[in-house]
């Protein structure tokens, strides 16, 4: 039985746009640009300017219409100039990076990132989260885009509420990987994934705090650049590497239930899965690492209890938690009678203000 990997590569630093015709000639001429309207406003100039000169021509520069949807997807496909593309360049945040790879592997187009800012790993990652009506859906682009830019002069310009929440995404990829794959046979390939993953959280812990404060004054230190990496490509090699059964549990599972309840509408991906987080190493009695991971939310302003979510409903999340088919392969059966005590801890802590 034959196995395909295929892994990201990434260019990273405040001029990686020149590299882009040296890197992308290889698969065509023309390229269309789809991304956020703020997002294209940041690249517009450096991309053309990078084009200059080049045999490679951008055909036009394209809103992708705000979010990952079935319905924005299919009104691209249809559009002439994305149709007449060689490539697709996929511009902006998360749910601008995931339109483009589904878009770019139904209509079989190489597809390559530019994020400006670091939310999540979707600039590297096959994986790609479709929203519809009070539901997502995982599509897998089965490849991930062949080449990512990271632009750290743009990406220290974004408003630092995407640092904080990619930060709290990534802080989940060591966590939820090594509880669901604790005591597993694994093969080479989830084994390589486990690897790296046990990295990510540390470096973040590490790391996070300074980075913060360096992006809130635009700069770009040695330790945003370090949390920027592990944010994208750390845990987006995670993602690629570990079958998708491990590479979700319990900080995604109360990700996934929130996207039900109208009160945590305000609150992005990555700031949920941080409170998911905390759950998760309560539930497991990890309490040492909790206690890190609590004093850590707390110094970058990221929830320490539902409350900070706006969720008043304690069995309606508990609810929808459990309805997550990823928890299956958890290493034990997670019960809501551990969830309700992680919670009950987390909302003690709340009023104590100290673990």
């Amino acid at each position: 039985m034959s196995q395909q990997v295929y892994l990201p590569s990434y260019s990273i630093g405040e001029d990686v746009y020149k590299r882009v015709p040296q890197i992308c000639s290889n698969y065509g001429k023309t390229a269309i640009v789809i991304g956020g309207e703020i997002s294209l406003s940041k690249v517009k100039d450096k991309l053309l300017t990078a084009m200059k000169g080049t045999d490679i021509k951008l055909l036009d520069f394209i809103w992708y219409r705000g979010n990952a949807t079935r319905e924005n997807i299919e009104r691209l496909k249809n559009m002439k100039t994305v149709q007449m593309a060689d490539m697709i360049f996929a511009v902006g945040g998360g749910k601008s990076m995931d339109t483009c790879k589904a878009l770019a592997d139904m209509l079989k187009k190489p597809v390559f990132t530019f994020p400006t800012i670091a939310s999540n790993c979707a600039p590297v990652t096959a994986l790609c989260i479709l929203y519809g009506k009070d539901k997502v859906e995982f599509y897998d682009a089965q490849k991930p885009a062949i080449h990512c830019f990271i632009d750290t002069k743009i990406i220290s310009n974004a408003p630092i509420k995407y640092l904080r929440a990619g930060i709290g995404d990534a802080l989940s990829k060591q966590y939820e990987v090594c509880f669901n794959t604790r005591g597993r046979v694994l093969n080479h390939t989830n084994n390589l994934g486990v690897q790296i993953a046990k990295d990510c959280s540390e470096r973040l812990l590490q790391y996070g705090v300074k980075a913060v404060d360096a992006a809130q004054k635009n700069i770009v230190s040695d330790e945003f650049i370090q949390t920027v990496l592990t944010i994208i490509v750390n845990t987006g090699l995670v993602s690629v590497l570990v079958n998708l059964n491990y590479n979700s549990s319990l900080a995604h599972s109360l990700y996934l239930a929130s996207v039900k309840i109208p009160d945590c509408k305000g609150h992005m991906h990555g700031e949920i899965v941080s409170l998911g987080v905390l759950l998760l190493l309560l539930v497991d009695k990890q309490l040492i690492q909790a206690e890190k991971v609590y004093d850590f939310n707390q110094k970058l302003d990221l929830p320490t209890s539902l409350m900070d979510l706006g969720i008043k409903d304690v069995k309606q999340i508990i609810d929808l938690i459990l309805q997550d088919k990823y928890l299956s392969f958890a290493p034990y059966n997670i019960t809501k009678e551990m969830i309700k005590e992680a919670i009950d801890i987390l909302e003690t802590l709340k009023h104590k203000k100290t673990f």
